[in-house]
């Protein structure tokens, strides 16, 4: 693994290390790249080409060229573009988050063209992005949508260059309730909000931010009596000491949240804890699943979903936003139901109708579990991956630079 050295301060001296061990098989190499300090990423095009230099320089030094490059996000791709044209060896590109997507983000939220150039180097990201799409044997993304919606507004779009690999993730601290008695230390923090903590629990995690769409889930919530009558609803959303000392974006989210819980006078029935810790996390899925609950997640928008598979390896079933990652997780994993995250009212039936049938929850929470380690370990990844480079290596006959 090729990347920056540091040397500054303000950062752990381990970055300013030139080698360091991964394990046996993998080793990382710290390159010296423009200034000694550590610099934002925006920062780093105008010495990206002197990386390049250097990293060749590492390749003659060891004497072996590599049979392939694979370049992470714009600037690693940029580099690998450069490094796979001189050494004439594949090259893959995995673009991560993409430079076109966040400048329309961006330009949607009222940010003028000058302030995103200014801020984030946009059009330099965007020139090494397609330079990396004209260049690149293999294209690898995290979904389908990605594929068909994020890369396609690029010049250089050539899906059939391109390979969904879903990513590998950790689940070994998710795992189904016990088949006991179950009384997380998070239940007593819910308990103060709740009339009948008993309840089936309608189990909703994510940033207090707009895109993650909460308040709507509480008006879905409020205006189906049905679902207020059977379920209670827990809304956790990061960890705050006072609301009024956070950003404005947050700040915003959760005024608006709390005004509504007012509106409808939900108090009773609807959590909202103001701290948890990384451990309450697996506990809240495991407590969801025992009380026979299910998770929401009705973002507008939603790349990939790492909630949805957390709460598969609880044993949750879930319903999600139909943008972006869920579609794919839910047809992989078969535990849900996907829903309109601006429809209220189908949001409420979506979660009422998965709550009032106990032999499809049965089953959903069995699919939940089992299909959710099939599709997404981190060895079915490298699999998946490996055999990739196997079919690139072997079809391009490429010679490689001697030195």
């Amino acid at each position: 693994v090729l990347t920056r050295q540091v040397i500054d301060p303000r950062v752990d001296r381990e970055y300013a290390q030139p080698s360091e061990n991964i394990s046996d098989k993998a080793f990382l190499v710290r390159v010296p790249c423009g200034p000694r300090r550590y610099l934002r990423k925006e920062s780093l095009w105008p010495y990206l080409d002197g990386f390049a230099d250097q990293a060749l320089q590492h390749i003659r030094r060891i004497g072996r060229v590599p049979d392939v490059i694979h370049g992470h996000y714009a600037d690693a791709g940029y580099v690998s573009a450069h490094l796979s044209s001189v050494l004439g060896v594949p090259f893959i590109f995995t673009g991560h988050s993409l430079g076109r997507v966040k400048k329309a983000r961006l330009l949607e939220k009222g940010q003028s063209e000058l302030t995103i150039e200014k801020r984030y180097r946009i059009s330099r990201r965007i020139e090494a992005e397609e330079k990396s799409l004209q260049t690149a044997d293999r294209v690898i993304t995290s979904t389908q949508q990605e594929v068909d919606e994020q890369y396609a507004s690029y010049d250089n779009y050539q899906p059939e260059r391109m390979r969904v690999i879903t990513p590998g993730v950790d689940l070994s601290r998710f795992t189904s309730p016990p088949r006991t008695r179950f009384s997380p230390p998070i239940l007593e923090e819910l308990k103060r909000f709740l009339t009948n903590p008993k309840k089936p629990m309608i189990l909703a995690i994510a940033r207090a931010d707009e895109r993650k769409n909460l308040i709507t889930l509480v008006s879905a919530y409020a205006e189906n009596q049905t679902l207020r009558d059977m379920a209670n609803l827990v809304i956790v959303a990061g960890n705050r000491d006072d609301i009024l000392h956070l950003d404005l974006g947050p700040k915003r989210v959760l005024q608006e949240l709390l005004l509504t819980i007012d509106r409808y006078d939900l108090y009773g029935s609807i959590a909202y804890p103001k701290t948890h810790t990384p451990e309450d996390v697996p506990d809240l899925y495991r407590y969801a699943a025992k009380r026979r609950g299910v998770f929401v997640n009705p973002a507008l928008t939603e790349p990939f979903g790492l909630t949805l598979l957390e709460a598969a390896a609880s044993g949750l079933p879930v319903v999600a936003t139909q943008d972006g990652g869920p579609k794919e997780i839910l047809a992989n994993c078969r535990h849900g139901v996907l829903i309109d995250p601006h429809d209220k009212e189908g949001i409420g039936l979506a979660i009422q109708g998965i709550l009032e049938n106990r032999t499809e929850w049965k089953q959903m929470s069995r699919d939940a579990m089992r299909n959710v380690h099939a599709h997404y370990t981190w060895s079915g990844h490298a699999e998946k991956y490996i055999g990739e480079i196997r079919e690139i290596t072997r079809k391009k006959d490429h010679h490689h630079t001697t030195f």
